[in-house]
């Protein structure tokens, strides 16, 4: 197949799910063209695999704000036409839905199905803004074939936009081949502190927004520290990450972790990780404690969202309501005072990840959805109205 894929070339979920996927599909033989303002972080140094085209947005003096999304369709439209597109998968509903709408109507008569995947702030934050949620509503009815990353996050779309609409549930992936050579979490060789002693770590990754709660993270950090040494790990950047770092200053911390900002090898961070910690107020997935899991460390996380679809609490890690720091912090301590339980732990987890979030699972999946939609055409079957 001809495929278009359309994303946000960020670190984030997103962005990094829809380049794992332009790469499987590129390895299985189809033709992946990737469309977006910038060369997606987990593209680089792939060679021609992938095919990038860039949107370039130019300043007007009219346009007080650009405006991408109409830079954006009329990029999609260009690479349909040249590569004639067989079918064109968008992730984020705006404005990249909306946009590769747009694509289609311009295209007509030659026909180019859309198939959106929503992977959650598009649809929880973003979309449920007055000023986009008339725009979401339209960009997920008018899309040939919907998809969602989780059952919360299938559930919160139809409810929030007023819809009625068959939204496929497709989790996040991890390719396994990335993770095949982490060490599991048996006894981690942890980090060396000072002294030369190898002491626990914990990981955090994530874009440091405020709804990630980083500063749970520093609470449980400091809470742990109070009973054994330790030390922590920050992945990744964000507007949370500065008043983070300072936090850590005034505690007296801020030596005992190591911040080292955004990374592509995710899994070559995780090598040393005793216990992961992600904190967020929501999650519509929580593709970092998938990935955390893979490499078969064993995650306390949040209650919230679409994780307790992602972590079996007491299987994989363990599940805490939000804000309940004392509590992760207890189940930190737990965890690194018995070897044996966070070996299996991590060990399920990394039998869960590859088992039943596998790249190739999902990337067959991924290509049911499409040839369906390419045999829908050119009647589309269009989803109902909100009554």
């Amino acid at each position: 197949m001809r495929i278009g894929i359309s994303c946000y070339p960020t670190y984030g979920g997103s962005g990094v799910v829809a380049s794992e996927l332009a790469l499987a599909m590129a390895s299985a033989g189809d033709e992946v063209h990737v469309i977006s303002y910038a060369l997606p972080p987990r593209l680089a140094g792939t060679g021609d695999r992938v095919r990038f085209h860039e949107v370039e947005v130019r300043a007007y003096p009219l346009f007080e704000y650009p405006p991408y999304s109409l830079a954006l369709a009329t990029k999609m439209v260009e690479v349909a036409r040249r590569h004639h597109l067989d079918v064109l998968h968008v992730h984020y509903a705006v404005p990249n839905a909306v946009s590769a709408i747009l694509a289609r109507q311009i295209l007509a008569p030659q026909v180019l199905p859309v198939v959106t995947t929503l992977h959650g702030t598009d649809v929880t934050l973003v979309g449920t803004d007055p000023s986009y949620l008339a725009t979401t509503r339209f960009g997920v009815l008018e899309s040939d074939a919907v998809t969602a990353v989780s059952e919360w996050l299938r559930t919160v779309t139809l409810e929030q936009l007023s819809i009625e609409r068959e939204i496929s549930v497709i989790p996040n992936f991890v390719d396994a081949s990335r993770f095949a050579a982490t060490a599991s979490t048996t006894v981690s060789t942890g980090a060396h502190a000072a002294g030369g002693e190898a002491v626990p770590v914990l990981v955090h990754v994530s874009n440091f927004r405020e709804i990630k709660r980083p500063f749970d993270v520093v609470e449980v950090f400091r809470q742990v520290s109070l009973r054994r040494p330790c030390r922590l790990l920050l992945v990744g950047d964000g507007p949370e990450l500065q008043p983070v770092e300072q936090r850590l200053i005034e505690l007296g911390l801020r030596s005992r972790v190591d911040l080292v900002g955004q990374v592509d090898a995710i899994e070559q961070q995780l090598t040393s990780a005793d216990v992961f910690l992600l904190t967020s107020e929501q999650e519509s997935f929580g593709l970092a404690a998938l990935e955390a899991l893979a490499a078969g460390v064993p995650v306390i996380a949040s209650r919230a969202g679409g994780l307790p679809e992602v972590v079996e609490d007491g299987r994989t890690g363990l599940l805490y309501e939000v804000g309940d720091t004392a509590g992760m912090a207890a189940g930190v301590l737990e965890l690194l005072a018995d070897p044996e339980r966070r070996r299996r732990l991590g060990d399920a987890g990394r039998e869960v990840a590859f088992a039943k979030y596998s790249r190739e699972r999902a990337v067959e999946r991924y290509r049911q959805v499409y040839l369906e939609v390419i045999g829908a055409r050119p009647s589309r079957a269009r989803a109902a109205r909100p009554s």
